[in-house]
């Protein structure tokens, strides 16, 4: 028995040794992933971030372009310096910035790299570039900001930032990573899938001091970025350029629309501010300014503001009677001022009359007849089915609900319910004399200027319009752009009920707003004055021109400059001369609108 011991031993060693011989087989020759580990701790992947889209005006002009910028990306168990001072001195951060960025980027990982300085600028670059080789663990990723040639269309053209956490979890694609930009507002925002782009990357090889040693197999592995989508704007540069300088020092909004198409040629929301405020390392800053600025520069006034229409909602009543046959062109009403306050003008007066000097007593008698069509014998019932009736034929106008422009948070105005008076008053407790403001645009109803511009493109294209929106063609083509832009929308109003509105809106011109004639242009308006309780009243006009084939609809809202006729419709006059020829013939009353002085 114990002359085998020897043998046992030696079999046991054999058979040890047999394990170890094929478990080192398994791993050096058979089986790859102990080299693959290697390489990948050898290996670093860049993201190469696309270049958004490019923003053009309708005539081909810049609006906005990419300026690069430069992360200065770390990795954490690679990084080591050996002077600290010496490191903050070049890339100017101090001691504390660079602990907490060190802190921050090991805590989202040891070994994968994170920010440590964002936004260097072309010429920091320059200066900090030759002295990345002596900082194991760092290099640089590049980027680009927007810039803007024209500073204007700021709440149109929104403006890009860093995505938050929220973004994030709903982004189900997994497209973005933290650090990434994202529009965040205005045309940035809503077509972001368009500008965005596809991301690429590229693996590189690393020694262990971080140094770059080359591509990862010559550049098997690498994907090229793709450019984000151009996007062709329907604003014209020139006129919103003008706009804004006419709106200078105000508050308010003018928004001009091509009837035919729907494209918005200029959206100008008063006051605004310069976008190039929001790029690069200040964005910030300058956004906590702007936000905290009693004038709202980020409220994007056309889509977000809500105002009574006042008068020129008489436009939508008269179609509305037309259409129901309530009213004819020969319906004649006093202007009794014992039902509503009203200005001088001739007396009795027919629809055309009414329309062209804006009656209120007229309004109020046809509303009334609108209302109360004796359906039933209580006047509250008869009045609660008659504005629902009435309420219907208005939505058809694009009014009480969002229009669907491509912009975010837009608002929808408001037109009353009968629910809505029941919950006030009571059900079976109002009537006709409880609602009568309505008639002529005030009480409980509320638009947007946008809205309101919409109002004129109808009345321009007689009785039809498509949903206004910002962008035109989608990387050069135009049936990119979403279907809803390229639908014609009908209002329920026969097209020879516009006629008679038509010549009652450019006579109405040398009535209500006489300031708003252009010589050889026939200008089809209505002016409004929206009662204002916090303050001065608002002035509000609509037109469109030429009223023989209209190639501008517009409407200017603006706040606490008074009666209509002056300041809406001196600007509306302006913009319309501007676009359509391209020149203003009427230096003094430019003068008038710069100055500002309505009251």
């Amino acid at each position: 028995m114990n002359d085998q011991r020897p043998l046992v031993i030696v079999v046991a060693i054999a058979l040890v040794g047999m394990v170890l011989l094929t478990k080192l087989f398994l791993i050096q020759v058979a089986d790859d992933s102990f080299l693959k580990r290697a390489e990948r701790n050898a290996i670093q992947r860049v993201v190469d971030h696309p270049y958004r889209g490019l923003v053009y005006d309708r005539t081909g002009k810049i609006m906005v372009y990419n300026n690069p910028i430069f992360d200065l990306m770390i990795i954490p168990r690679e990084f080591a310096i050996k002077d600290t001072a010496r490191f903050c001195e070049i890339f100017q951060i101090n001691k504390e910035q660079l602990i907490e960025g060190y802190n921050s980027a090991r805590k989202y990982s040891s070994v994968k790299p994170s920010p440590l300085i964002k936004q260097i600028s072309t010429t920091d670059f320059a200066r900090i570039q030759d002295y990345l080789i002596d900082y194991p663990g760092l290099f640089v990723m590049t980027r680009a900001v927007r810039s803007y040639p024209q500073p204007v269309a700021a709440n149109a053209l929104g403006y890009i930032g860093e995505i938050s956490a929220r973004q994030l979890e709903r982004d189900t694609l997994k497209y973005y990573r933290q650090g990434d930009f994202v529009g965040l507002s205005g045309i940035e925002g809503f077509y972001e899938p368009d500008l965005r782009g596809v991301k690429g990357a590229k693996y590189k090889m690393v020694n262990v001091r971080g140094v770059d040693k080359g591509s990862f197999k010559n550049g098997e592995y690498d994907t090229a970025s793709v450019a984000g989508n151009n996007l062709t704007s329907t604003i014209d540069l020139a006129l919103q350029q003008y706009g804004e300088m006419l709106m200078g020092g105000k508050r308010g909004s003018v928004v001009a629309i091509e009837p035919k198409t729907g494209e918005i040629l200029a959206m100008i929301s008063a006051p605004s501010y310069d976008p190039n405020l929001l790029t690069g390392a200040k964005f910030g800053t300058n956004y906590l300014q702007l936000n905290q600025d009693d004038s709202k520069p980020l409220f994007n006034r056309p889509i977000m503001a809500m105002y009574p229409p006042g008068s020129i909602f008489k436009v939508v009543q008269s179609l509305i009677g037309l259409q129901m046959g309530v009213l004819t062109p020969n319906t004649t009403y006093s202007c009794n001022r014992s039902l509503v306050a009203c200005h001088n003008h001739p007396n009795p007066v027919n629809l055309f009359g009414a329309v062209k000097y804006s009656c209120n007593p007229y309004y109020h008698q046809a509303y009334r007849a609108m209302i109360n069509r004796e359906v039933s014998r209580s006047t509250f019932k008869d009045t609660e089915i008659g504005l629902n009736i009435w309420r219907e034929s208005v939505l058809k106008f694009g009014l009480g609900g969002q229009l669907g422009v491509d912009l975010y948070n837009e608002k929808g105005g408001s037109i009353p319910t009968s629910q809505y008076y029941d919950r006030v008053y009571g059900p079976g407790r109002w009537k006709y004399s409880t609602i009568y403001s309505l008639s002529i645009g005030q009480g409980e109803m509320m638009v947007t200027p946008l809205q309101m511009a919409n109002l004129a493109a109808i009345f321009a294209n007689k009785g039809y319009y498509y949903t206004p929106h910002l962008i035109k063609a989608i990387d050069g083509d135009p049936n990119k752009i979403p279907l809803k832009y390229r639908t014609k929308n009908e209002v329920g109003v026969d097209a020879h009920h516009f006629d008679l509105i038509q010549d009652a809106m450019a006579e109405a011109i040398y009535g209500t707003a006489a300031r708003a004639a252009i010589r050889d242009i026939t200008i089809a308006g209505k002016t409004g004055t929206a009662q204002n309780p916090q303050g001065e009243d608002h002035s509000v006009f609509i037109a469109f021109a030429p009223k023989e084939d209209p190639k501008i609809a517009i409407a200017v809202y603006v706040e606490n400059a008074g009666w209509g006729g002056r300041a809406a419709a001196s600007t509306a006059s302006l913009m319309i001369e501007k676009y359509l020829r391209g020149e203003i013939t009427r230096p003094a009353l430019e003068e008038y609108v710069l100055a500002g002085n309505f009251m």
